[in-house]
């Protein structure tokens, strides 16, 4: 261990820093950026050091993805499908709220949810602005499902990239192991959601009849941009899937993506630049050297050296600790600060035990994912889904959201506490 004064400072600051955070008094990227600079002025950690601990996988698959998505959605094509959805749900409400959640999903787990929800929103608002019913069951429905299909792999949420950069677990791996549980997890939430929501959701005959004349081709404004956005999208996902086997980093595939689809379409690199949440990824930087701040003066060591004192180094009990410590935390904090301080104390478990920490690993994602879904805050899309439904006058109380996803919430980490106890453990 450093000097005592370094370890409590450094304690200190971190909770300070979290407190902070969850308060939401100032930006959570100053406050992370206050936090590591701290800690360097100081002298707690090096600035080589510091520079070690800032995972640039992590920021290059996020920055990659980002550029991306932004040329993409000049083309109009979440629109589409979004209206193309609504078309085959024959304009019945409850049938829309299913499509645009499936549509949710499946975009959320290959782009990020984030994204997705910023694209679906608008759409959805749109749609039930024709047929005349309040959107907020559907934007409910939206944030589980993106939450839960941006589970599925290794792009799909941000503690997933995080968790795949730090142990090498490729696009696969997430897929093989984290697929099956959340589809199972996606349909038992959506049945009950839709029964929930069974009598809130009445349109006219008339209202349908507008849905169902809608044209989905209209919302394409650029179709040169689509097909060359689409081509490069297929050819980053089979880089994700290929990217162990041809000794490639994910980001290394996000990035060439990227700069592929700037060099077909020629957009101006300026304008794409500006849709990258530049925010978010200082808050990551700032968050990595708070947490290597934390492992180099041995906090992380001894919170793992607790952790195995608790359960006895017994594997199945350290997992479903994870698992519901993380799904609990992760609906009330961001999940990003929290898995970015779990990361390192995995490790070190697996490195001061005989325990094998592979199911640990989808422990954490299964609890940091999925607990996003239980409160407003508890994920970046919730947050942002809340923002756009306020300021078009259709506001998503605390309370309001809490009664109907937080039960559902602890339906899925049961669920998934199941399928790590009869697969993993």
């Amino acid at each position: 261990m450093e000097l005592d004064w370094k370890v409590w400072f450094t304690g200190i600051l971190f909770v300070m820093v979290y407190g902070v955070i969850i308060s939401e008094k100032i930006h959570r990227t100053i406050i992370a950026l206050f936090g590591a600079t701290s800690l360097l002025v100081l002298g707690v950690i090096a600035q080589h050091e510091a520079i070690e601990y800032i995972d640039f996988n992590t920021l290059g698959l996020l920055t990659g993805m980002m550029i991306i998505v932004g040329i993409t959605r000049k083309s109009g094509v979440f629109e589409y499908m979004a209206i193309k959805a609504a078309n085959l749900a024959g304009g019945e409400p409850l049938k829309i709220l299913v499509a645009l959640s499936i549509v949710t999903a499946v975009a959320s787990a290959l782009l990020d949810n984030v994204t997705t929800v910023l694209l679906i929103v608008p759409v959805t608002l749109s749609i039930c602005a024709v047929l005349e019913i309040n959107p907020l069951p559907i934007f409910i429905t939206e944030i589980m499902a993106s939450n839960i299909g941006g589970t599925a792999t290794l792009i799909g949420d941000p503690p997933n990239i995080m968790i795949g950069s730090a142990t090498g677990l490729g696009f696969m791996d997430f897929v093989y192991n984290l697929l099956p549980v959340v589809i199972v997890i996606f349909v038992v939430t959506i049945l009950i959601l839709k029964y929930i929501y069974k009598n809130d959701l009445n349109a006219s005959e008339e209202n349908k009849a507008k849905i169902r004349a809608m044209k989905p081709a209209e919302a394409i404004k650029n179709p040169v941009i689509l097909k060359k956005s689409l081509t490069v999208l297929t050819i980053v996902i089979i880089g994700f899937v290929l990217h162990q086997a041809l000794g490639l980093e994910s980001a290394t595939v996000a990035l060439t993506g990227a700069a592929l689809l700037l060099l077909i379409t020629l957009e101006d690199p300026e304008e794409i630049l500006h849709t990258v949440e530049w925010t978010t990824l200082f808050f990551f930087i700032g968050l990595f050297v708070l947490v290597g701040g934390l492992e180099k003066v041995g906090i992380i060591g001894e919170m793992a050296r607790q952790a195995v004192n608790l359960t006895q180094g017994n594997q199945t009990a350290t997992a479903i600790l994870i698992l519901w410590f993380a799904a609990i935390a992760s609906a009330f904090i961001d999940n990003i600060p929290f898995v970015a301080t779990f990361i390192p104390l995995i490790q070190e478990i697996g490195e001061i035990s005989s325990m094998s920490i592979g199911p640990l690993w989808w422990a954490l994602s299964l609890g940091a994912c999925l607990g996003g879904n239980g409160t407003i805050i508890g994920a970046s899309a919730n947050v942002i889904v809340s923002g756009i439904s306020a300021r078009e006058g259709h506001p998503i109380t605390f309370i309001g959201y809490m009664k109907i996803a937080f039960p559902l919430m602890i339906v899925s980490i049961i669920i998934s506490n199941i399928y790590l106890v009869l697969f993993f453990l």
